[in-house]
């Protein structure tokens, strides 16, 4: 179970580190995200940044985000950082190798696409609207044809 903004009250004090930020949800996601790794969140499953303070597809494509260990932002085959495209309009996120073109196998990179389109969809809500994407997704769960 992850805390929520109402049990990490009762948990432990407010984070001040994101007292600053202006984006509301933001801060409470970071806080959310930070609690709910103390109690077993896996850090590569986070939508937001907590060295950035940021949503995570906002920050991605730093070099911070490539873990060669792992294969996170990485490309075994040709030893190099993977780059990230981001589109905040289509929802979507895409790795690419340099050097061979294409998207790296692999677990982390797939992870990474995942936390990233979690990521996009958090901070599309939290404007109080969808993004064109979302509504789309929303629209075909009912039936419907946008």
């Amino acid at each position: 179970m992850y805390a929520t903004s109402s049990t990490r009250t009762a948990l432990a004090a407010p984070h001040d580190r994101y007292a600053d930020l202006t984006d509301a949800r933001l801060a409470a996601a970071l806080c959310d995200e930070d609690d709910a790794e103390e109690t077993g969140l896996n850090p590569h499953e986070r939508t937001t940044c907590h060295v950035h303070r940021r949503w995570l597809h906002d920050c991605v494509s730093s070099p911070l985000h490539v873990i060669v260990v792992t294969g996170h932002r990485w490309c075994r085959r040709c030893e190099c950082a993977v780059d990230v495209a981001v589109d905040e309009l289509a929802g979507d996120v895409s790795l690419r190798c340099p050097k061979c073109r294409e998207m790296p196998a692999g677990p982390a990179n797939r992870q990474v696409v995942r936390a990233c389109r979690a990521s996009l969809a958090a901070a599309a809500e939290g404007r109080g609207h969808g993004a064109p994407w979302t509504l789309d997704v929303i629209a075909r769960g009912r039936g419907e044809d946008r």
